[in-house]
C-alpha cells in the first residue's frame, strides 16, 4: 500500500502556479493565509479554518497567499487509492457526497488536529506506515462525518503508470528502453500505448520532473540546485528558466520563506 504522510506548505510571498493538472485528489487545510484555485469558468478560495478538497482529473490556477499575514501556512494529504479502496467498504462511506471538482468546507479544531497527526515527527523520523495509515484513515473518516469522500480511481492508464515511476527516481536516465525494462513490455509495445494516449514520453518525463520540483520547493527545505539536481537537472539556470516558464513563477518564489519556518515544515504541529 502506497502512503504519503500530510505535507506542510509555506510561503512568503503570494504567487501563483499555472494550469497543475491534479493527478490524485488530496485536502489541504489553510492554517494562515489564502488560497485559491482558478478556472476561466471557477474559482474557489479557502481561509484559516477552512479547507479544499480537490479531484483528480481536475487543473488549476493555483495561489498561495499569506493574504496580510506573516506567511502562508497550509497542511495537505494526498490519500492514495489503496487506502481509499479500503476505506469505501466502511460503513461511514456511505451516503456520503463525492468529490468532483472542488469543494470547500469548514475546518474545526478535530480536522485539523487530525490533519496534524498526518505530518511526520522529522525528516529522520517519518511515521511507520501502521501509523500513518491508522492518521489518513482518521481523515477520511472525519471527512466522511462531514459529509465527503474520495472515489478511489480505477486502473491506472499507461501515462499514469509511467508517472509514478518516473516520481519515484526523477533524476534518472528515463528511456524507452529503461521504461519498458522497468514494465517487462517491449519497447514498441510502450510506444503504441502512449501514443495512444497522445503523449510523448519525452513531454511526460519532463512534466513529472517539474511537478516533483515543485512539490520539493513547497514542502521541504532543500536550496534551489538541489532539488533542481534530484530532478534531473545539472545547470540551475536551465532548471530556473524550464520551471518559470512550466509554473509562471521563479523556484527562488516558491522557496522563499522565513528562516524560522524552516523547522516547522516537518513538525507535529
Amino acid at each position: 500500500m502506497e502512503l504519503h504522510s500530510g505535507a506542510r506548505v509555506i510561503a512568503v510571498q503570494r504567487y501563483r502556479i499555472r494550469t497543475l493538472a491534479i493527478h490524485q485528489h488530496f485536502f489541504v487545510a489553510v492554517i494562515l493565509g489564502r488560497k485559491g484555485l482558478y478556472t476561466d469558468a471557477e474559482s474557489i478560495e479557502a481561509l484559516p479554518s477552512e479547507g479544499l478538497l480537490v479531484a483528480r482529473g481536475t487543473q488549476w490556477d493555483v495561489v498561495n497567499d499569506p493574504a496580510g499575514q506573516h506567511c502562508y501556512e497550509t497542511i495537505a494529504l494526498t490519500p492514495g487509492d489503496d487506502i481509499l479502496r479500503e476505506f469505501d467498504k466502511l460503513p461511514v462511506a456511505a451516503g456520503t457526497v463525492p468529490v468532483t471538482s472542488a469543494h470547500r468546507l469548514r475546518v474545526d479544531d478535530e480536522l485539523m488536529d487530525a490533519m496534524r497527526r498526518t505530518l511526520p515527527i522529522s525528516e529522520a523520523r517519518p511515521l511507520s506506515d501502521a501509523l500513518l495509515k491508522h492518521r489518513i484513515m482518521e481523515v477520511l473518516i472525519l471527512l466522511a462525518e462531514r459529509g465527503w469522500r474520495f472515489v478511489p480511481g480505477e486502473a491506472l492508464d499507461w501515462p499514469d503508470r509511467v508517472r509514478r515511476l518516473v516520481a519515484q527516481r526523477p533524476h534518472g536516465e528515463w528511456n524507452v528502453a529503461a521504461l519498458a525494462a522497468s514494465f517487462h513490455v517491449s519497447e514498441s509495445t510502450l510506444r503504441r500505448r502512449l501514443e495512444s494516449s497522445d503523449v510523448t514520453l519525452a513531454a511526460l518525463v519532463r512534466e513529472v520532473r517539474l511537478e516533483s520540483a515543485l512539490g520539493m520547493l513547497q514542502t521541504t527545505a532543500l536550496p534551489v540546485s538541489e532539488v533542481a539536481r534530484r530532478c534531473g537537472w545539472d545547470s540551475h539556470s536551465r532548471f530556473s528558466a524550464a520551471f518559470h516558464q512550466r509554473w509562471g513563477v521563479a523556484p527562488s518564489v516558491v522557496r522563499s520563506r522565513l528562516k524560522e519556518t524552516a523547522q516547522p515544515l516537518t513538525e507535529n504541529g
